[in-house]
C-alpha cells in the first residue's frame, strides 16, 4: 500500500512538472509571437490560468503529506503532551470540515458548470472546478491519516514537526534545522 501511495505522489509531482513546462511553452511562445509577429494563441491565455490552477492545488496536496505548509506550532511545545494532543485533534478536526466543505463546494460546481465551455477553448469549466476536488479528497485522507496517527501516538508531538516555522525550512530543512539548534543552545 505504501508502494502505491508514494506512485501516486510521485504521479502527482511529475503531473505538477509537466504543467510548469506546458505553462512556460504557452506563455512564453504566445509573447514571442505577440512581439515578432504581431499575432498570439488565442488558447494561450486561457490554457495557462488552467493549467496554473491545478498546478496549485496539486502543489497543495504534496504539500500537506510532506507537512510543508507554514505554520506556527510554538504553542503546540510550550503545552503538556495530553493537553497537546487534544489542541492538534482539535485543529486537524477544524481542516477536515474546511477540506468537507471545499470538497462539497468544488462538487457541485463542477457539477453545475459541466456543460457550460470556456470561451476560447470550449474545454468544459467543470475541469477548472474539478482541481478542487483533485486537492480535497487526497487532503481529507491525509487529515484523517495524521489524525488517527496523533491519536494512537504514533506520533510523537514533542519531536515531530507537523507545520514548518519558516520558508527556510522547507527550502533547505537540514540547515534551518542546525541554525534554529545553534540559536536555541
Amino acid at each position: 500500500m505504501t508502494r502505491i501511495i508514494d506512485f501516486y505522489f510521485l504521479a502527482l509531482k511529475v503531473a505538477i512538472a509537466l504543467l510548469l513546462a506546458a505553462m512556460i511553452v504557452l506563455v512564453f511562445g504566445n509573447v514571442i509571437l505577440r512581439y515578432a509577429f504581431n499575432q498570439g494563441i488565442t488558447t494561450s491565455e486561457e490554457l495557462s490560468r488552467v493549467f496554473f490552477v491545478w498546478l496549485t492545488f496539486l502543489g497543495a496536496v504534496v504539500a500537506m503529506r510532506e507537512h510543508g505548509h507554514l505554520g506556527v506550532d510554538s504553542l503546540l511545545k510550550r503545552l503538556p503532551p495530553r493537553s497537546a494532543r487534544i489542541a492538534v485533534l482539535l485543529g486537524q478536526g477544524l481542516m477536515l470540515i474546511a477540506t468537507w466543505l471545499m470538497i462539497s463546494g468544488s462538487w457541485t460546481q463542477t457539477l453545475i458548470n459541466l456543460p457550460a465551455g470556456m470561451p476560447a477553448t470550449g474545454i468544459s469549466m467543470g475541469w477548472f472546478y474539478g482541481a478542487g476536488l483533485a486537492f480535497g479528497i487526497p487532503t481529507f485522507l491525509i487529515i484523517l491519516w495524521d489524525m488517527f496517527q496523533v491519536a494512537t501516538g504514533r506520533i510523537d508531538l514533542a519531536t515531530a514537526q507537523l507545520v514548518r516555522d519558516s520558508e527556510e525550512e522547507i527550502a533547505h530543512p537540514d540547515a534551518a534545522a542546525t541554525a534554529s539548534g545553534a540559536t536555541k543552545a
